[in-house]
């Protein structure tokens, strides 16, 4: 019997390795709810402010982001967001991701309240990518980057890693 791909797979194809870059918290106002689209259940998250520290770039989350969700028919939430991260050097860099969250729907149920939930009772992750003008922060339109996300009542909270 010949070999599976996976065996002949050269070793850096076999894992991925990350590096931290940043911790996010955005504040987000109350939720617009549009209704229900020939798609799914749209509502939108405006994006009011929020901070990121990392020991790369820091800084704040300029007022006028937002999140465009929808909610599926499995329950399962889609975000599409864009924001603007402004450096403690007054740096410009856009941020855009799309995530996904979803968990049992009890435990949804409470994050829908405002509830505090555990982090591990569901799934939230992002797939941000960057953009900016910056010669200092240059690095950073060239790299993919993930991350984990706990919904908070006032917004949520990401731990963002670099894709290396």
């Amino acid at each position: 019997m010949s070999a599976s791909l996976t065996d002949n797979l050269p070793e850096p194809l076999k894992t991925i390795r990350t590096q931290p870059l940043f911790v996010m918290r955005l504040e987000v106002r109350k939720l617009q709810i549009i209704g229900v689209t020939p798609v799914a259940l749209r509502r939108i998250g405006v994006v009011p402010g929020g901070q990121f520290e990392g020991d790369r770039l820091s800084g704040e989350v300029l007022e006028g982001g937002s999140d465009w969700q929808m909610v599926r028919n499995d329950g399962s939430t889609t975000l599409n967001v864009r924001l603007v991260l402004r450096t403690t050097d007054g740096a410009l860099i856009g941020m855009t991701y799309q995530g996904i969250r979803h968990g049992p729907a009890d435990v949804v149920e409470k994050i829908e309240k405002g509830e505090e939930v555990n982090p591990a009772s569901y799934y939230f992750r992002i797939n941000p990518v960057f953009e900016t003008a910056s010669t200092r922060y240059d690095w950073i339109n060239r790299i993919l980057a993930i991350g984990a996300g706990h919904r908070q009542a006032n917004g949520p909270i990401y731990n963002i890693f670099e894709v290396l």
